[in-house]
């Protein structure tokens, strides 16, 4: 656990917290637009039904970086929110410090254990108590891809990383942009999380970036997968440098890429851009990973309060974040699946039932895998230096194979130093 400065321990395991009104509850967020924000507002509005009022403490950044730092500096001065949106690993960090107040009485009320899958779960309790309640599932290994492209190309959406390379060399052959990749770090990270999920398989990618194995992360798998991973290169575009993902989506959407490998946001954009599933685009499971599903969970964690461990206007947030109704509500505005196996997935859009038929079918054969490159398998710290390795690798053939190996474990093992 690396996020707070050493000299903060003290402070940080000492905090006092003074009670706040038991029909209120602040909560810290970065869904600031577009369909995160209208899922909020139906969040606050389910609140009011209640009789609780939710105070919002919006903090708009990337990747919630902006309300993560403005979370620390509100924890360690004794005054947290009552809710904040943290994810992964960082739930462990700030619950092992003692802040996170437990919803065990909830969950027993509402059968968590039997709403949501174990590998799930587990990102969301510290010592085997829940401190977090999941909003949404969003599947990371998506390969997106415009099915008109596919058909003037002459190729079949690939199933295989094979198959992904001699569709490839078809598509460019035909004057399409194989595969539509931006150069952020995250994106490149994304694609070879994918690359070494189909790789890897399961278990070794479970070994490798959850357990954090040593040899796991300097095996002759891992070795193959950043050769594929460099090979992929070749089939990207020259203007990919500084382009976000969106814009990314968007080469896709009109025809001047082939496929991209996203997670299931991307579909927004098709949607948008009125496409319509199965018919202008395919949404397929990245080459080689078909019976996997690599996870991205929003949730949110509660901080106790001086009046008692939890408040009546915390465990009300929490058990409404899990009632069907808002599971549905959220979902459908988000893009995501929700994270309850039991909800009735008839109004969703078609890539979002196969997205759900693929988590029940993980779940039943322990092939759900936290994602390495959306804060879930390891934490920031961590992330961040893979990212730069990751990159570099990517970006430059010169960059030796076997340093990069050393430097990936490395990067992984930080957040254990």
């Amino acid at each position: 656990m690396k996020f707070f400065p050493s000299l903060l321990f003290a402070s940080a395991l000492a905090f006092s917290v003074q009670a706040n009104e038991t029909n209120n509850v602040e909560v810290l967020h970065w869904w600031t637009s577009g369909g995160e924000a209208r899922s909020v507002d139906t969040l606050k509005e389910m609140m009011k039904r209640e009789g609780h009022v939710w105070t919002d403490f919006a903090v708009a950044g990337r990747a919630g970086e902006s309300a993560i730092n403005t979370l620390r500096i509100r924890a360690l001065s004794g005054n947290p929110p009552d809710a904040a949106q943290i994810k992964g690993p960082e739930i462990q960090e700030w619950g092992k410090l003692g802040f996170l107040a437990t919803l065990d009485d909830v969950a027993k009320e509402q059968h968590w254990n039997e709403l949501v899958p174990r590998r799930v779960s587990d990102f969301l309790k510290v010592d085997d108590h829940y401190v977090a309640v999941p909003f949404n599932i969003h599947r990371v290994n998506w390969l997106w891809a415009n099915a008109d492209v596919l058909k003037k190309a002459g190729v079949e959406p690939p199933k295989t990383l094979d198959e992904f390379f001699n569709a490839a060399e078809k598509i460019k052959a035909a004057g399409y942009i194989p595969l539509a990749l931006g150069n952020e770090p995250w994106q490149e990270a994304t694609l070879f999380e994918l690359i070494a999920l189909a790789i890897l398989g399961t278990e070794d990618f479970h070994k490798a970036f959850i357990e954090q194995d040593s040899d796991a992360l300097t095996s002759d798998k891992m070795r193959e997968t950043l050769q594929v991973f460099r090979k992929m290169k070749q089939y990207t575009d020259v203007d990919s440098p500084g382009r976000n993902w969106s814009d990314t989506t968007s080469l896709v959407i009109d025809g001047k890429a082939a496929m991209q490998m996203m997670g299931d946001w991307a579909k927004g954009e098709f949607l948008a851009a009125d496409k319509q599933a199965g018919k202008d685009f395919l949404c397929i499971p990245a080459p080689g990973t078909a019976n996997q599903f690599s996870f991205n969970i929003d949730s949110f964690v509660f901080f106790k309060n001086g009046a008692s461990e939890t408040s009546e206007s915390q465990k009300m947030l929490a058990r409404l974040i899990l009632e069907p109704e808002f599971q549905r509500e959220f979902n459908l505005s988000k893009g995501s699946i929700p994270v309850r196996v039991d909800i009735d997935m008839q109004d969703f859009d078609l890539c979002a039932q196969e997205s759900m038929q693929a988590f029940l079918r993980a779940a039943a054969t322990d092939n759900l895998v936290a994602s390495l490159s959306h804060n879930m398998a390891i934490g920031r710290a961590s992330q961040f230096a893979l990212f730069d390795v990751i990159s570099r690798f990517f970006n430059d053939d010169n960059v030796d194979i076997d340093e990069t190996m050393r430097h990936i474990r490395a990067a992984v093992l930080a957040d254990k130093l």
